[in-house]
């Protein structure tokens, strides 16, 4: 098939650090083109991929300037040359909306990667007719009953990009942005209470960032935590795979929540709040806990070490795979064409960008 993967402006894909649609983005257009597929994929300059990479508006535009005209632009860009392609994937917000004049020629997909906020639920409502809208969880989806899904694929990760360690340090990890869904000063409260050291990757570079960390995360800290911004992916999967237990005390329905994946796949149980995608990523007493509040957390801490790590990783290879992701979205892609179905995947070559005009 030939396929166009469009990526949001914000970052490069892959990104250099935070970034988990930009990383999805870059699993899919490799793992799709190592099986054969003419993959061209629409992102900023800086990107490396094994498809075709056009890049129509030049440098990542950054975090603060989603869903502007430059993602228009890219999106365009893809869509003007909608003859090319078979099918084509669309992970910006605003190119949706030019997918759906294409009136399903070639078919359009979607992916919800966000919350259903009220403005998202009256966006869609508009173009679920005439765009595939891809859920990343069955929560997610379920939180929106009212438009039709073209189907349900989980994020992936690329496994060996994760080591996996059987043996543990003796202290908990926090990954996330500093904001009231991710609570990273529940985090805090937890580790404090369970009498463990406390290590956060936090993103905090945002004005709302910074200030929900000044003046909320910072005065419950106690001096038994290691605060860590600008980590590399090399350096944060090393992290993860050294913590005795990931945190996850989110406050709102996620979507779907890479961190909880990564951490598994280093061999590294979740504690998570029982909510969103979270009870479809973590299994409850067997590759992690799902608890209600800080109490809860605490006391499912003094339990963690008879989770298995060998049990953790191997949910990951099952269910939130690179390959087990390509191949959901494989199968969606040739339902809409009307081709057969996807053959066991080739071995993946190595990656080397090939840059196009």
């Amino acid at each position: 098939m030939r396929i166009a993967e469009i990526a949001p402006t914000a970052l490069t894909v892959p990104p250099q650090d935070y970034g988990g649609i930009e990383s999805v983005v870059s699993l899919l257009a490799d793992g799709l083109t190592g099986r054969g597929h003419a993959v061209t994929l629409f992102a900023t300059e800086g990107s490396s991929t094994d498809a075709d990479l056009i890049s129509p508006v030049g440098q990542a535009v950054g975090t603060g300037n989603v869903e502007g005209p430059d993602e228009l632009c890219q999106a365009l860009a893809a869509y003007l040359r909608a003859g090319d392609f078979d099918v084509i994937h669309d992970h910006t917000v605003l190119g949706a909306a030019v997918g759906a004049m294409l009136e399903g020629n070639p078919p359009v997909f979607h992916t919800l990667h966000g919350p259903w906020t009220e403005m998202a639920r009256r966006y869609y409502a508009l173009l679920h007719r005439q765009v595939g809208l891809v859920a990343i969880s069955e929560a997610q989806r379920a939180l929106n009953p009212a438009v039709a899904y073209a189907g349900t694929v989980h994020n992936g990760i690329d496994l060996t990009a994760y080591p996996y360690r059987e043996g543990k340090e003796d202290y908990l990890l926090f990954v996330g942005r500093s904001n009231p869904e991710k609570g990273p000063e529940l985090a805090v409260d937890v580790a404090r209470a369970a009498g463990l050291p406390l290590k956060m990757v936090v993103k905090r570079s945002e004005p709302a960032e910074r200030r929900y960390w000044d003046n909320v995360v910072g005065p419950r800290l106690t001096g038994r935590e290691e605060i860590v911004d600008g980590v590399g992916r090399a350096e944060k999967a090393e992290l993860f795979s050294r913590a005795r237990a990931t945190l996850f005390p989110i406050r709102w329905d996620e979507p779907f929540g890479l961190v909880m994946v990564e951490s598994m796949a280093c061999g590294t149980p979740v504690v998570a709040s029982r909510g969103g995608a979270a009870t479809e990523v973590v299994e409850d007493g067997v590759t992690g806990f799902l608890r209600h509040d800080v109490d809860d957390m605490v006391e499912a801490l003094s339990g963690i070490d008879r989770i298995s790590p060998e049990a953790c990783r191997a949910r990951v290879a099952e269910r939130f795979s690179e390959e087990a992701m390509v191949s959901g979205y494989e199968r969606l892609f040739r339902q809409a064409v009307g081709g057969p179905s996807p053959a066991r995947p080739p071995e993946r070559a190595g990656a080397a960008g090939r840059p196009s005009t």
